[in-house]
């Protein structure tokens, strides 16, 4: 008989850890399994900031997906369209070259986007946080800044470039933001013409705290600590206008501003419209075994997926986390291997093991298992939890070097000119007008299927 042909979008959390364990769990002689994903690493989100600040190297936090996958086919591209009539796959590769997948099961893990709003001049002008590349090229842009602030002669460019813009109070922008001050703080003991007083970071964000998600007392507390470091938080506010040397915020207020980086929020990826399937806020409406109502073989799962959170049983869904995308993955991998055995799926259930926020240094707030705690402890339990995430031996023993290299030794503030002579922003690294319509692939696919192609 034929194998069965497994397909897994994605290669963040959730699509490796599923594939991991469909290796584990399944024989090469059951089913053929390949995923598709961009890049031949996994991204641990989580350490991006500390990527952007210089105290992690990219290397760090970007696990080789070629060291923990044996078996599995891996296509270097990314998932545009889904036509799961004719269960196909519509993938355009890193080549540009656009090629049609087959599968008898498809997982669904394409994972989120930056989410953007209608603002004149954010397409053209914001900077992004949600990938590797982004994190590289943003570091080498606060650096710049401090370089061309020390060599201006005019005031006005000066002021201008040492204000730094953070839209979004969550957990990225507020990381970022934390992480980034400490760094130009630092800094400003090797640029003579600079005073730290003359460097401004300020968080916006539309709710009326920062990431509410902690609770009033950690959020709080997190609110005094970055204030006592001098960053300026707007809450209730968002950006008007967005030009090349200035920010209007929406009370009117005027920033003089070269950087400005947008952490508003996340979105599901775009695969998600491909399909024509229901959704709840933008992401897949899913059973709590993770298929897809009305759509046989379709699994989906992580940012991408509304995931009933049956541990709160309160009609809510998962939160967009890595703790529950690993998780999801595992479970998720599980319940392919029932449908192919013809065996009962199983729900996810998974309680929440708590938050925790790296603010840089000896700063942090944390919530493991509900126990609330700032400063040091926060801090060992924040590093504790990503290195006991992280997958590989490698990736622990680099991160702990990092980390120790840079408590000892600090920054030499050194920029590789990554892009510097063109403008980076979210579009050119997250492709988001890279997809097909519904109607698009079911043209395709028909137009293949009446080929004999597919």
């Amino acid at each position: 008989m034929t194998r069965p042909r497994i397909l897994i979008v994605g290669g963040g959390f959730a699509g490796v850890e599923c594939a991991r364990r469909l290796e584990r769990t399944l024989t090469s002689d059951e089913a053929l399994i390949t995923l598709v994903a961009p890049f031949n690493y996994q991204l641990y989100l989580p350490l991006l900031p500390q990527v952007a600040s210089g105290v992690l190297t990219p290397q760090s936090v970007a696990v080789s997906l070629r060291r923990g996958l044996r078996r599995t086919r891996v296509i270097p591209g990314g998932a545009i369209g889904v036509d799961a009539r004719a269960k196909v796959c519509v993938i355009r590769k890193i080549t540009d070259e656009v090629v049609d997948e087959p599968y008898d099961v498809i997982v669904l893990a394409p994972g989120s986007v930056t989410r953007t709003f209608d603002i004149p001049g954010l397409a053209e002008h914001a900077l992004g946080m949600k990938t590797l590349a982004e994190a590289a090229y943003l570091r080498d842009h606060v650096i710049a800044q401090l370089d061309l602030a020390d060599a201006a002669t005019d005031e006005a460019e000066r002021a201008s470039r040492l204000r730094f813009v953070v839209v979004g109070g969550g957990y990225a922008g507020t990381e970022t933001a934390a992480c980034l001050q400490r760094v130009t703080t630092a800094a400003c003991r090797r640029y003579p013409r600079l005073d730290a007083q003359q460097i401004t970071w300020h968080i916006v964000d539309l709710a009326p705290k920062l990431m509410p998600e902690l609770g009033d007392k950690l959020g709080a507390a997190a609110t005094r600590t970055l204030r006592r470091r001098g960053i300026e938080i707007s809450l209730g506010v968002s950006v008007a206008k967005v030009e090349r040397e200035r920010v209007t915020l929406t009370n009117g207020r005027e920033l003089p501003c070269r950087t400005l980086l947008w952490t508003a929020g996340v979105t599901a990826s775009p695969l998600v419209g491909t399909l024509g399937a229901e959704t709840v806020k933008g992401r897949l409406a899913v059973t709590d075994r993770m298929t897809l109502p009305g759509h046989d073989g379709v699994f989906a799962l992580g940012d991408a997926a509304a995931v009933p959170d049956v541990a709160k049983g309160d009609g809510s869904a998962c939160p967009p986390t890595a703790q529950h995308a690993q998780r999801q993955g595992r479970v998720v991998a599980d319940n392919v291997v029932a449908h192919l055995r013809g065996e009962p799926l199983r729900p996810y259930v998974h309680k929440d093991l708590g938050l925790v926020v790296d603010l840089g240094g000896k700063d942090a707030v944390s919530r493991p298992l509900g126990v609330q705690l700032t400063g040091l402890p926060a801090q060992a339990v924040a590093r504790g939890y990503h290195l006991m995430a992280l997958r590989t031996q490698v990736a622990k023993v680099r991160t702990v070097t990092n980390w120790l290299l840079n408590a000892a030794a600090g920054d030499d503030y050194v920029r590789t000119g990554f892009q510097s002579r063109r403008p980076a922003t979210l579009r050119d690294f997250e492709f988001t007008d890279a997809y097909l319509t519904p109607e698009e692939i079911r043209s395709r696919t028909s137009s293949a299927e009446g080929h004999g192609d597919v």
